[in-house]
């Protein structure tokens, strides 16, 4: 018989046939996972992972972590943790969602008493993205707000109150009342009987910068503490709103229509640094302010306290974004055979540099602010909203043509907060794709609309008055050492249980075989190393908690117990599900957890083609309901 002609709306490879219906339109005709996916170029990926890792944190945090341990020195640890525990989780989660093709729920199919930690991934990621788009809906409101001739912020205006000023202030001076009779008196006081000071006897303190009054009076219209939530800010909550639609426009298509976007969002921060740069270096006190950043000496002798090794940790782990799902949802994507060993590689070099290179950049404009207000450049550095949101808004008032380099500084922020917010939502559809595929095929649209709109609503309390005190609240309790927990179960779970040596036979019918050298390293650090130095992190950050508060104001009791409430629902779930996969198994005590300790018989390479012959006993994957529980009889044996 002869060949039959395919319909025009049918594309044809081979013997193949594959419906371009609107059911797969998120599904291109050469994907080679015509179920999910895949990225339409190499290049759509790395981007959307380097925009993912790149964040906000490697501009507002970064720099001043840099400075306050040690200048360049600082770089030493920065690079060790890079190797001992940044590097080793990225490329096993990278491998991971390539190899299964799967989510990072579903992938724990790879070892069904853990399936609770990617609950506990995911879960995180939600509470992460509610407040991470305020910080974006933040960074639009200032750059609307930067289209004037002036900045509104540059001098202190009606909105401003007495102790607003750039310079130090007089809070308490000497006054002759009598002859002969000198008494003490505050500014209120001598104002108020038009009195004048006595030479050489003012009292001073530092006044409030306009820029922080701005940003506390009129942007966020900050309220006394979180017991007073005001009303909702207008202004902010359409700047989220548009955020969303923003998120929401992007991600319509799934992988498809974000991997176009990030080829803007991720290539212009770097263009906006450059020329931060390159305009800074011009400025006087620019150098003043890169030796801060550097060290004009490197102080080495930091090296010795162990604040200095945790804080690189630390930056490390949290930069790289590991452990919150969204680098196994995406690498999920990635067609089977593709280098994930060299994507990892080069992500991970491509974000610790740009750290760096932002550092060089923050500096310099931090330098000349220093240079012309006649201060060190330590009494003008900031961190985190501090110097997003004041310390460099104040800068850039006073520069020449300030609008213009306000408007690119809090675009430069939009996109760098907008490419980690597409993974962190593509990591929840993701996960509903993987649970519900039919309904996703169907409603991709609709169903990523609703996520945008339900996680918009829980948004709003961060757009009330005391909306900076939940977001606040979120990041303390929830970005914290909820994450570590689950990267460490991840470690143990994959390396110890599910075991690292069949782990690595998985990469290498991805990547091809390699010499038992080359995972030396690896299996070291997957093993031994990197479990330490998180574990370490764990120890210390929970030894170090503190109540949370901001602007020195602390938060009341109900406050503290609403964010422990929050953590603790993430990562409940982990004893959650490990009970409900003991329970649903079969057998004795000791049956079922040695089961539950096995893969399910659904798990390995999505396409048959892929299987070999290490898993070609392999339930198909599709058929999760009839086979994510494990049995004693049941699971596949270990290899």
């Amino acid at each position: 018989m002869d060949k039959l002609k395919c319909p025009s709306f049918f594309k044809c490879r081979g013997k193949e046939k594959v419906t371009a219906s609107s059911e797969n339109f998120h599904v291109g005709g050469n994907d080679e996972n015509q179920d999910r996916g895949n990225w339409s170029k190499k290049s759509d990926y790395i981007l959307s992972m380097v925009g993912y890792a790149v964040g906000l944190g490697n501009v507002w945090r970064f720099p001043y972590l840099t400075y306050n341990n040690g200048g360049g020195a600082f770089l030493i640890p920065y690079a060790i943790m890079l190797a001992l525990a940044g590097l080793p989780l990225f490329f096993l989660e990278c491998s991971l969602g390539q190899f299964a093709s799967l989510g990072p729920v579903s992938v724990w199919r790879i070892l069904p008493l853990f399936q609770g930690v990617g609950i506990t991934m995911v879960l995180i990621s939600i509470f992460v993205t509610i407040y991470y788009n305020v910080i974006i809906a933040y960074s639009l409101y200032y750059m609307f707000a930067s289209f004037q001739r002036e900045l509104p912020w540059k001098s202190c205006s009606y909105w401003a109150d007495k102790t607003c000023s750039r310079s130090p202030i007089v809070t308490h001076c000497n006054v002759s009342i009598k002859l002969g009779e000198i008494f003490q008196v505050n500014k209120s006081w001598l104002d108020a009987n038009n009195f004048t000071c006595i030479n050489g006897s003012e009292v001073y303190q530092p006044g409030q910068l306009p820029s922080e009054q701005y940003w506390n009076k009129v942007a966020l219209q900050r309220s006394s503490g979180l017991d007073e939530p005001g009303v909702i800010v207008w202004y902010l909550a359409l700047c989220l709103l548009l955020a969303w639609l923003i998120v929401g426009t992007a991600l319509f298509k799934g992988i498809k229509s974000s991997g176009k976007v990030v080829y803007f969002t991720a290539i212009f921060p770097y263009v906006v640094l450059l020329i931060l740069l390159i305009r800074g270096a011009t400025l006087d006190g620019a150098s003043k302010g890169i030796s801060y950043y550097m060290g004009a000496q490197s102080n080495f002798t930091k090296l010795r306290e162990a604040e200095v090794w945790k804080d690189a940790a630390t930056q490390i782990f949290y930069s790289l974004s590991v452990a919150w799902g969204g680098l196994v949802a995406l690498s999920s994507y990635n067609k089977f055979n593709n280098n994930c060993f060299l994507d990892a590689i080069v992500i991970c070099l491509a974000n610790c540099l740009t750290s760096v290179f932002a550092g060089f950049a923050i500096f310099s404009i931090l330098g000349h602010m220093a240079h012309i207000s006649g201060k060190e450049v330590s009494q003008v550095v900031k961190s985190g909203f501090d110097l997003a949101f004041i310390a460099y808004p104040e800068a850039l008032a006073l520069l020449p043509g300030g609008p213009f380099w306000s408007v690119l500084f809090f675009f430069m922020l939009l996109t760098l907060g907008l490419d980690s917010q597409f993974a962190s939502i593509e990591t929840i559809t993701t996960t509903i794709q993987d649970l519900f595929p039919k309904a996703m095929k169907k409603m991709r649209v609709l169903i990523t609309s609703g996520c945008c709109l339900v996680l918009f609503l829980l948004g709003l309390v961060c757009v009330t008055q005391a909306g900076i005190y939940w977001v606040h609240l979120i990041d303390h309790f929830c970005a914290g050492w909820g994450i570590l927990i689950a990267a460490i179960l991840e470690l143990m779970g994959i390396m110890w249980i599910y075991g690292g040596n069949r782990f690595i036979e998985d990469i290498e019918m991805m990547i091809g075989t390699k010499r038992w050298i080359f995972w030396l390293w690896w299996r070291a650090c997957w093993f031994v190393i990197t479990p330490m130095v998180l574990t370490a992190i764990l120890i210390w950050s929970l030894v170090q908690f503190h109540r949370p508060d901001y602007g020195k104001i602390p938060y009341p009791d109900w406050g503290v117990a609403l964010g422990w409430c929050m953590i603790t629902f993430c990562i409940i779930w982990i004893p959650i599900m490990a009970i409900t996969k003991l329970i649903q198994a079969e057998g004795t005590i000791l049956q079922r957890i040695v089961s539950c300790c096995r893969p399910a018989s659904n798990w390995g390479p999505y396409l048959e083609r892929h299987r070999g012959e290490r898993y070609k006993n392999m339930v198909d994957p599709k058929k999760e309901t009839d086979h994510e529980i494990p049995t004693v009889s049941g699971s596949r044996k270990p290899e």
